[in-house]
């Protein structure tokens, strides 16, 4: 079975959102599938045990959201899926996560985010306009998002990454701004979204290694126009459409919210568009050799 067919047959049964977040897809056999289905494991190896993410998030000691926040980032990686669709984590890997996550509440400690200028400003121990130039600037990159009742953005921020950059930094927190930033906030410049796309297709990059999988993540936040030149074949359009990432935790499900967050989820300045544009044709090279190869044409 090709890499293209694993995931087409991955497209409806191993979407890949849990909790919101993105997670590996894992194309099951029928026996493991099934035994997963039914509450079962696959050789009846205590190890082998599969749960549920609420189950898991309790055994970690994480609340929902915080466990998102750790399958996000890679610290806990799902399993597979039941034949429901359901995403369940295997017993071996929650023993992984907590024999390397150190003290209590270090893993807590590793997924805590703070949301706003003012409280991202307080961990950091400078004024929110400081932390607001800085964060502007691409000091600091956002984890996540949220759209508040005013439809705005409201970014989020790792706490423990701002401690880190308060004691990698010490000079960006006092003083003048650098002549870079100068220049950045005469000319009006917000790099949060921009730094947050990075960070976010890294992520989802990390989770897969199929060529049509890291394509279409790469396809997902180019601009309609772009994505149509780079991709004139709209069956390679469908397959890239159906195996894109869903919009990541946090995404709001009011349409007045989340119209305003569709937009922090395709690129904007030119360049960033030409890097993901660029991007996006090297893995379709590559997923169209690896189809080729085996004697079948990929997406059709």
């Amino acid at each position: 079975m090709t890499q293209m067919g694993t995931a087409l047959r991955q497209t409806a049964a191993d979407g890949a959102l849990v909790d919101g977040a993105l997670v590996d897809g894992a194309l099951v056999d029928g026996a493991v599938a099934a035994g997963t289905a039914a509450g079962g494991t696959a050789a009846g190896d205590a190890t082998d045990v599969l749960v549920g993410g609420v189950q898991a998030a309790g055994e970690l000691g994480l609340s929902r959201s915080e466990f998102a926040r750790a399958v996000q980032l890679g610290i806990v990686r799902a399993g597979p899926r039941t034949l429901s669709g359901t995403v369940r984590y295997a017993r071996a890997e929650l023993d992984r996560v907590r024999s390397v996550a150190g003290p209590p509440g270090a893993l807590r400690e590793r997924v805590e985010t703070v949301a706003g200028a003012q409280a991202a400003a307080e961990v950091v121990g400078v004024g929110p306009s400081r932390f607001t130039r800085l964060a502007r600037c691409g000091h600091v990159t956002p984890v996540g998002y949220r759209i508040n009742r005013y439809r705005a953005v409201v970014w989020l921020y790792l706490s423990a990454e701002l401690r880190n950059f308060a004691v990698r930094e010490p000079g960006m927190l006092r003083g003048i701004a650098p002549p870079a930033d100068r220049e950045l906030m005469a000319a009006k410049a917000d790099l949060r979204p921009r730094m947050w796309r990075g960070r976010h297709v890294g992520l989802l990059l990390r989770r897969t290694a199929d060529p049509w999988e890291r394509a279409a993540v790469l396809a997902s936040v180019l601009p309609e126009g772009e994505l149509l030149e780079a991709v004139p074949d709209p069956a390679e359009r469908i397959v890239l459409a159906a195996l894109g990432p869903p919009p990541p935790y946090g995404h709001p499900q009011v349409p007045a919210a989340a119209a305003v967050a569709t937009v922090l989820l395709t690129a904007g300045p030119p360049d960033e568009v030409h890097w993901y544009r660029t991007s996006l044709d090297f893995a379709l090279a590559g997923a169209r050799g690896q189809s080729k190869s085996t004697g079948e044409r990929g997406p059709t």
